[in-house]
């Protein structure tokens, strides 16, 4: 008898729950693919402290392979679903196109940063669902302090101090708190003029901060909030976004030059393109996780909209909580598919919720006990030790240095302010840069960084994904654009305040102050690049560059314009020119 083959797209809290209870209930009667864009799990909740310097960024990662016996694992982004030919197309990381063919379907894909209406915001704000924002955060936090202590005007660096967080919720909140615990270290080390502190707003257009959770909690936040300096403007948002600042919906204008957009979430694109029945975007499901008309297609987390039996007429809320819940049960249907046991309906009881403010301040109701303080304190930090599926003694390791070492603070420049926009399809992956030239004459020599479309930087110090995110609806290049292995074969349309050489200032910072030193070889890194002196012209026959030559005729060094010669491998004589990429 065969082994059934069963496809899960997507590793996030659902993805990865359902792959690895799968790989227990269904051991040895199943062949179980994972297709996901990178080969870790990602624990989103602690985001925030990745873009503070609390943790380092592979905390918050967990390896597929390592913790995912017996599934195999696809790298690779789904672009078309044929649901009559139960087959998945995928784009791999180099572009190539691959299928997978599914006797179950398990559609996980998650959610992408929610796109509002608002002039100004797709350009010049930036999301916070994925990695690559984080780090960019990070980078960018620190930039705008550093610049802002040295700005000789004081507008300006009132401008660079002032950091606006649109969405009130559970990460918005947290990227406030955390943040503004951050920029203070950050000038303790770079004193601003005048005795200028950092500020942060915090916008949302609900009565309160957490409207999620009760009054209570949601006080103990915003006192904390307050306490730190955190301007909390309920029922305020932003009308538009400039290069210079945005325009709130009370008529001020706010000088800034980093805008966090952090107003929810919308489910992947992936999920309209099946063509299954949505509400408002995700897949209609029964209680089963099901999707109606087809037994053979599981659909939940974000992605799905599924029943919630607790309070009938209505949907479970897109939370990592549920979500991972329902890979659990997700799984075990999909086994009792199979022969084993009988599939279940999906049903939850609320355990509460944890808000992580930073410090030794929290909010948490655990099982609705309304907690704050230190107590609320150690119960988020444990539920996010229970909650993680590995790196726990690393986490803790790097929560007791912070808490007794000074924060560290430097630009890594790794991320770049164009390769996380805000309407990206896959905030999981970093924009890559525009293809290389397809002529063979302009292929870099061994040692020096690869040239694309990123004017001249050295691609060395830039997070890339290692192909371009597949073609997706909304937000993705369609593959008629791409030239030879899914990269686009022209750069990208640079918008204002979003890409490289980017008019604003945002991006004329990142690029003066982040990028590689540049001399005159058109960009590149000169340190990593092989050169030799450029040979005189030929005299007559006999005589070798006699004005050259020192004592006893050796060819003397140098030659090169005044280069580095510790940087130049030379030749003791000078042979006629090559061409470019002979060396």
């Amino acid at each position: 008898m065969s082994r059934a083959r069963i496809v899960i797209v997507g590793a996030g809290f659902a993805g990865y729950r359902t792959a690895r209870t799968l790989a227990r209930e269904a051991r040895g009667r199943a062949d179980i693919t994972l297709l996901n864009p990178t080969d870790h799990f990602l624990y989103l909740p602690l985001l925030p402290q990745v873009a503070a310097g609390i943790l380092e960024p592979r905390r918050v990662t967990v390896s597929l392979p390592a913790t995912l016996r017996g599934v195999r694992l696809v790298l690779g982004e789904a672009g078309r679903i044929d649901l009559d030919a139960r087959t998945v197309h995928y784009t791999d990381p180099e572009g190539g196109e691959g299928s997978l063919t599914y006797d179950r379907l398990v559609l996980a894909a998650g959610s992408v940063n929610k796109l509002l209406p608002v002039p100004g915001v797709a350009e010049h704000a930036h999301g916070f669902r994925g990695l690559p924002e984080a780090l960019y955060l990070r980078d960018h936090i620190t930039r705008q302090v550093e610049l802002a202590a040295s700005a000789d005007s004081t507008e300006e660096c009132r401008a660079r101090c002032t950091f606006v967080v649109v969405g009130a919720g559970y990460t918005g909140t947290e990227v406030a708190a955390h943040g503004a615990l951050f920029t203070d270290a950050l000038v303790r080390a770079h004193p601003l003029r005048r005795g200028m502190r950092p500020r942060w707003l915090l916008l949302d257009l609900a009565p309160r901060v957490l409207p999620e959770l009760g009054e209570r909690l949601s006080r103990t936040a915003d006192r904390v909030l307050r306490e730190r300096g955190v301007e909390v403007r309920a029922e305020t948002s932003v009308k538009e976004a400039t290069r210079d600042g945005v325009l709130l919906t009370d008529g001020e204008f706010v000088g800034t030059r980093t805008l966090v957009w952090c107003v929810g979430v919308r489910p992947d694109p992936l999920a309209e393109s099946t063509g299954l029945p949505l509400e408002r975007g995700r897949i209609l499901v029964e209680p089963t996780l099901q999707v109606p008309g087809r037994p053979e297609v599981f659909a939940l987390g974000d992605a799905a909209a599924v029943p919630d039996l607790e309070n009938p007429g209505q949907y479970t809320p897109m939370t990592a909580q549920h979500a991972w819940r329902q890979g659990r049960t997700a799984a075990r249907n999909i086994a009792a598919t199979l022969g084993d046991g009988r599939a279940r309906p999906y049903r939850h009881r609320n355990l509460g919720f944890v808000v992580d403010l930073g410090g030794v301040k929290a909010a948490a109701d655990p099982l609705g006990v309304p907690l704050s303080g230190l107590a609320a304190h150690l119960v988020t930090r444990g539920y996010h030790l229970a909650a993680l599926p590995g790196n726990r003694v690393r986490v803790v390791s790097d929560w007791l240095l912070d808490a007794v070492l000074p924060r560290q603070a430097v630009q890594l420049g790794l991320v770049r302010s164009w390769s996380v926009p805000l309407d990206t399809a896959s905030p999981e992956l970093a924009r890559v840069p525009a293809a290389p030239s397809p002529h063979p004459t302009d292929a870099p020599e061994a040692g020096q960084p690869a040239r694309g479309g990123g004017g001249g930087e050295d691609t060395s110090r830039t997070i890339t994904s290692p192909t371009p995110a597949p073609v997706k609806e909304e937000g993705k290049r369609r593959r008629r654009e791409q030239g030879p292995g899914g990269v686009s074969a022209t750069p990208e349309p640079v918008k204002a305040g979003a890409g490289e050489g980017d008019r604003g200032r945002r991006a004329a910072d990142e690029d003066r102050d982040a990028a590689p030193a540049r001399g005159g070889g058109g960009g590149e890194d000169a340190s990593r690049t092989i050169t030799s002196p450029t040979p005189e012209p030929v005299k007559e026959e006999g005589k070798r560059r006699r004005r050259e030559q020192g004592p006893g005729g050796a060819v003397a060094a140098g030659g090169g314009g005044g280069a580095d010669t510790s940087r130049t491998i030379t030749a003791p004589t000078p042979g006629p020119v090559k061409n470019e990429g002979d060396h």
